[in-house]
């Protein structure tokens, strides 16, 4: 899938993915698509809460990889 920003938030301990991934999502229009990149083993849990809280949605994940990828379309 494609994606309209990008976020490394490699390194980062929760609650610090998401919060990065709260701002850069403001930037973006409804509809469009952000990736997050995280090794935070809390961002299993944190991401798709994060999305049911706020109204995005979770169109894709790979928790297998390292680092996960999130791709998180703006509600």
């Amino acid at each position: 899938m494609t994606f309209d920003a990008d976020l490394d938030a490699t390194g980062l301990l929760c609650p610090l993915p998401v919060l990065k991934a709260r701002k850069r999502l403001q930037a973006l229009a409804r509809g469009q698509v952000l990736r997050v990149l995280a090794d935070d083993p809390a961002a299993v849990v944190d991401v798709p809460h994060f999305c049911a809280e706020q109204g995005h949605e979770l169109v894709g994940q790979d928790v297998e990889a390292l680092p996960q990828i999130y791709l998180i379309q703006k509600g």
